[in-house]
Formats: C-alpha cells, sequence, structure tokens
C-alpha cells in the first residue's frame, strides 16, 4: 500500500473529510488532496503529524509489518 492510499483509508474510517484532516493538520486541503492522489509526498513534518492524528505509529502509517 502506498501513503497516499493508507492516508485514505485512515481518514475515511474516522468520517473524516480531506479539509477537515487537513485543517488538523494545518496544511491546504489541496495540498492534502495531492498527498492521497500521490501527486506530493508530505513532508517529515506532515507525515509525524498525520501518525499522532490517527494515534499510529510511522510504521503503521508505511504499513510496515512487525519483524
Amino acid at each position: 500500500m502506498n501513503i497516499g492510499s493508507k492516508l485514505k483509508e485512515l481518514r475515511l474510517a474516522e468520517h473524516k473529510t480531506q479539509a477537515q484532516v487537513a485543517e488538523k493538520l494545518n496544511i491546504s486541503r489541496v495540498n492534502y488532496t495531492r498527498y492521497e492522489n500521490n501527486a506530493s509526498r508530505p513532508d517529515y513534518e506532515t507525515l509525524i503529524a498525520s501518525a499522532d492524528l490517527y494515534d499510529i505509529s510511522l510504521d503503521e502509517l508505511f504499513d510496515r509489518k512487525q519483524r
């Protein structure tokens, strides 16, 4: 799974709009949409904020399995 798909999956599971998530992350909705569509990649701060928002680890955000 790519990061955009994971972000979308997490957002939909929380029943949030792209605008609501973007506001929580302090970014524009347009930028957030680009992340979900894999048109651009989030910076480190946004990745960390996303993991914090959904109360998951960065490993979970990147869909990495525990060894």
